[in-house]
């Protein structure tokens, strides 16, 4: 908003300071600095007016120590989150990006699947809340709306690396050339779509999800979509069910989801910067840019929120917050093209779901072999495996944020380690 009316004003009245604003850098500046502001003053009063409807947490006795404690601790602190994100991206991203658009939509959009959820188990007193079959139809949902708009969309696009050009030296009067200084990698002018993402470990960094239709023949490319929205999807319910499973300590999802945005951050910064892109050999995405005022949003709301949110908790964020978070890391993933970067980013959900999984599944195939189940920890998720061993509720959530420190830099490392 804020972009298009100081434009204006410095289009037409020559506004003193208003050209600030067509600076990438001093919007997400100023987008960080809002969604912090935002979130530490409504969250006072979004905690208080909770309190008053007594929208508490109902805790289930788990044997864990300090959980009753917890009991009648306000939920649905996401609103909080919500707001601290599309606020300040409202206020200063430019809203006809297509990018910015599809981030605002899948906030709402989960982030209202997560509010029916923690609707009926607070107001109606159902603890089972939203039928689990709804909520992955919703998310099911959300993965159609993304994966249609990025593949159809003619605003989405992208700039092939072109071939390294040589220089030619002269010499006295003939040309020769210098294979030995090649001229900087340069990108094609021409805009493409393109279902190509970015591979890890890969010197060959790329690697097109039509290519694996290829054995159709000729014109295989145009089924691309067969392969391309129904990955969006399972990433999208994948990472949104994962940051749902990782809140179950005071501060672990949103001191988790914080570092995660940084790496967003900085993944989608030099991916829609051409000088960067180019240096780094990976893919350029043009308009990407504006992604960084909305993770710059995010990672304030996420940071904004810990000051209720740390332990001892005064707010839980509920799946309100949850699946809100867990599906804009997500989508932000599948925009810049890093999706395939989600098991090293976000290992900490990953890692949690993998114990879920584990734990059933163990469960499961010892009772029909041997009549009685068997567990692989001694509670799942991960969190409450180490809960159960002794360790506080704090350091288990600093280990694992430590964890997610070194994951991040992982990310940013596989750049050039390839």
């Amino acid at each position: 908003m804020f972009y298009y009316l100081f434009g204006y004003l410095q289009m037409h009245f020559r506004f003193p300071g208003a050209g600030v604003f067509q600076y990438i850098s001093f919007r997400a500046l100023m987008a960080i600095i809002f969604s912090l502001l935002i979130s530490l003053f409504i969250g006072k009063r979004i905690i208080r007016y909770l309190r008053k409807k007594q929208v508490g947490e109902d805790i289930r006795d788990l044997g864990l120590e300090g959980q009753i404690q917890k009991k009648g601790t306000p939920t649905m602190g996401g609103l909080i989150l919500l707001a601290s994100i599309i606020i300040p991206t409202i206020l200063f991203a430019k809203l006809l990006n297509i990018y910015i658009l599809l981030m605002i939509v899948a906030t709402i959009w989960l982030g209202a699947i997560g509010f029916i959820d923690d609707y009926i188990k607070v107001f109606k007193k159902n603890k089972k809340g939203l039928a689990g079959k709804f909520k992955i139809l919703g998310q099911v949902g959300l993965g159609l709306i993304v994966g249609c708009t990025l593949y159809f969309s003619d605003s989405v696009v992208i700039k092939e690396k072109a071939v390294k050009a040589q220089k030619f030296v002269s010499t006295t009067n003939l040309m020769k050339i210098d294979n030995t200084n090649e001229a900087p990698l340069l990108f094609s002018k021409k805009e493409i779509k393109s279902t190509k993402t970015t591979i890890p470990f890969f010197k060959n960094n790329e690697f097109d999800y039509a290519d694996l239709l290829s054995w159709l023949g000729t014109g295989y490319k145009k089924f691309a979509f067969l392969i391309f929205i129904p990955f969006v999807i399972f990433i999208i319910v994948a990472v949104s069910n994962g940051a749902n499973l990782t809140d179950g300590l005071d501060g672990l999802a949103s001191g988790t989801s914080a570092i995660i945005g940084v790496t967003l951050g900085i993944l989608s910064y030099v991916s829609g910067n051409i000088i960067f892109a180019d240096y780094l050999n990976i893919m350029y995405i043009p308009n990407l840019g504006e992604m960084t005022i909305y993770v710059a949003a995010f990672v304030g709301a996420c940071i904004g929120f810990l000051w209720y949110n740390s332990f001892p908790a005064q707010v839980f964020m509920g799946d309100t917050g949850s699946l809100a978070l867990g599906g804009i890391i997500a989508v932000f993933a599948i925009i810049i093209r890093k999706e395939l970067l989600i098991p090293i980013m976000c290992g900490v959900f990953f890692i949690q779901s993998l114990s879920v999984v584990l734990q059933v599944s163990y469960f499961k195939y010892t009772k029909r072999k041997y009549g009685v189940g068997k567990r692989v920890f001694r509670m799942s998720p991960l969190h409450h495996h180490f809960q159960m061993k002794g360790y506080h509720e704090a350091k288990i959530v600093m280990r694992f944020l430590i964890i997610g420190i070194f994951l991040a830099v992982m990310t940013v490392v596989t750049l050039k380690l390839r």
